[in-house]
């Protein structure tokens, strides 16, 4: 992890973009803790997948504790089709 600033980012643009883009995170501290990191967009991509990921399972943790707890509504597939004619 490198810290830049900002002073140092604007005359340096280059090699910073160059050291997030090689997986090294550039911190650029601001006033107030309002702080900037600058990462490559496949570091990123992966961050947002691992996100996703995250969320999707916390889904499936929570269905499944309906599942358990027998917070479920069952229907027949004519029900359904019903159901979409409507």
């Amino acid at each position: 992890m490198t810290i830049a600033k900002q002073v140092d980012l604007r005359a340096n643009i280059k090699k910073f973009f160059d050291l997030a883009f090689s997986g090294e995170p550039v911190i650029v501290p601001r006033k107030q803790n309002k702080n900037v990191v600058i990462i490559s967009e496949a570091d990123f991509n992966a961050m947002e997948k691992a996100r996703r990921n995250a969320a999707y399972l916390a889904k499936l943790d929570r269905a499944d504790e309906q599942i358990r707890t027998g917070k479920i509504v069952v229907k027949t597939m004519e029900e359904l089709e019903t159901m979409a004619a409507e």
